[in-house]
Formats: C-alpha cells, structure tokens, sequence
C-alpha cells in the first residue's frame, strides 16, 4: 500500500496500460520488450503497492476487475498530463507533420483515447487525420497524400505493410425478421474500394446467391442503422454488432467470410522533417493495437457480450498466460 510520501511507478501504468488494451500478460510482454515474467511481476507490483486486485485470469488471457477499470481511467488521465508536460519542457521536442489516414469504422475508438494521447505527448506535431474506406486511403497514400495509414487488407493494392490485428468480420442482421432467408439479399455496404463491401458480394457470389446493395453509405453509422431497422443486412467487425442486431451464419443460410488483416503502411517518401514524428506516431499505433486492434476490453458490458450469438471474446488473439 502507497504511504506518506511515496511515489507510484509511472512505468508500471504503463506496462498496465498495455496489459487493459491487448488482454494478456504475453502480447504486453511483446509490445513493451520484455519477457513474460517481467510483465507478470510489474502487474504483481503494482496490485501490491495499490493493495488491491486489478486482474483476473480467464481462458483468453486476463481481464480487469472493477479495481482495474476505475485505475485505467485515472493511469490514463495521468500519462497523458505527464507526458505533456515532459514533452513541452524537455529538450527533444518532436516537430512537423503527419498525415494519417484511418478507416471510419475504426475511427470513433482511435478518436477516443489513441490520437488524443498522441497530441498531449507531442504538443509540436501537427496531426491531419482522414477517414475514409481502406480502398481510398490506400489510393491517397500511394499518391503521397498520406504519410501513414491503417487500412485492411482486401480491395487496397498495397504490397506488404505491418500486422497489427485480425479483424472479424461477421455477417449482421437485425434481431427480428429472416431478411438473410430472401431470395435476393438485401445489403447494406460502404462504396466500392470498402474491404467489408468486397467481403459480404464476394462471399454471396462464391455461392451464386443474388444481392442488391440497398443501402450505400461512407458513414459506418448510416450503416448500422439501416441494419438495426430492418432495411438490409451488412459484414461488420464483429465488435460492432449491438443488441439491435445479432451476427448470422451458416446455421443462418450464410456463406462463410474470408479472414482479412489490418495493416500499418506508410507512405514511400515521407518529408524529413516529419520522418521522426511519423515514426513517433507509428509506435503509438504499434502499442495500442497490436494483437487487438482499437477495441477496449471494457467497452462492452457483460450483458452486451451475451446478446451477441456466437460470440468468443473480445476479437483479435486468444492469447493465454
């Protein structure tokens, strides 16, 4: 237990941190460069010197306790004022620009804690960001519109690139109605060059099943909310499903989904004056969705994860420790 005077290890919230974002003591072992005994005595230490339990062990790695998730909240809050705060006053001051480009389906997580703690970090760096569909975005990067971008791996024409996770796509219905039974199915998708849009005809198509794109929007929300009411069916990531809606199978009439990855990419000439500040940006991303993407493991409620048919956990990696 803290006392009087004493201080709390900053290193440990952030080893914590990464431990809340990837559910498991391994994938922060990879992350944060240390080995797996390591990050399990930081997290002991740290539930020592609190004198109170953060983690709990599942099949699929770790999770957080209440304890846990009100700590994550403030260890965040403070790493971000900490590191403004060494950022303004310290001699290595990051400058310049980057442009980064972001699908929109994942852009309301990255918006809620990756890019601000960026900004707090490095006050200096001038920060553009683009949603759009992994096709576009990976049209703007080959043009050198872009300096870095995440983008999935189908519909993009990019060569090579970085892991950063596995998404899941599913198919997504409403809660009431068999519109997935109709003879031609009614789809709900992004414009072309969106990966999701190519998934959903290409897998119709392996199967000779007649679609009609019904409902066409770059808004992932319009989206969702044509499947929530009944208007079509669409692929989601698996995390985006609510309970308005529940996921659909083969039990369900539907054809099976290819598997894609999401991809870190950078531009092929980046100005040099911002090559250090787009590499900056690029380890945060590297940190924060390795293995598991932008998902926060509480984000959903318990409840939420049991409405949801079929669903295994968290998406990405089913690491154990």
């Amino acid at each position: 237990m803290i006392e009087g005077n004493q201080t709390l290890d900053l290193e440990l919230l952030r080893t914590f941190q990464v431990v809340a974002q990837t559910g498991s003591l391994a994938a922060t072992a990879e992350v944060r460069h240390r080995t797996l005994s390591a990050i399990s005595m930081q997290m002991k230490r740290l539930e020592t010197e609190l004198d109170v339990r953060l983690l709990e062990r599942n099949s699929r790695g770790v999770s957080l306790t209440p304890s846990g998730d009100v700590l994550l909240r403030e260890a965040r809050e403070l790493l971000r004022v900490h590191d403004t705060l060494v950022s303004r006053f310290s001699g290595e001051r990051l400058s310049g620009r980057v442009r980064l480009g972001i699908p929109e389906d994942y852009a309301r997580e990255l918006l809620d804690d990756t890019l601000p703690q960026f900004m707090a970090r490095y006050p200096g760096i001038l920060l553009d960001v683009t949603t759009d569909t992994s096709g576009r975005l990976a049209r703007a990067l080959r043009q050198r519109k872009l300096d870095l971008a995440v983008v999935l791996d189908h519909a993009t024409g990019l060569e090579g690139g970085e892991t950063l996770w596995h998404p899941t796509p599913v198919w997504a219905g409403p809660v009431q109605g068999a519109l997935h039974r109709e003879a031609i199915v009614p789809l709900a998708v992004h414009p072309e060059e969106c990966p999701y849009r190519h998934l959903a005809t290409g897998a119709l198509d392996s199967v000779q099943r007649p679609w009609r794109a019904i409902f066409t929007s770059t808004s992932i929300h319009a989206v969702e909310k044509a499947i929530e009411t009944g208007m079509a069916i669409g692929v989601l990531d698996r995390e985006r499903v609510t309970t308005a809606m529940r996921p659909l199978d083969e039990s369900d009439g539907m054809p099976p989904i290819r598997r894609c990855v999401a991809r870190l990419h950078f531009a092929q000439a980046i100005e040099v004056g911002s090559q250090p500040a787009v590499e900056a940006l690029a380890q945060l991303l590297r940190e924060r969705l390795h293995g598991r993407g932008p998902w926060q493991r509480d984000a959903l409620s318990e409840r939420d994860i049991g409405n949801k048919k079929g669903r295994p956990g968290q998406g990405g990696t089913k690491d154990r420790d």
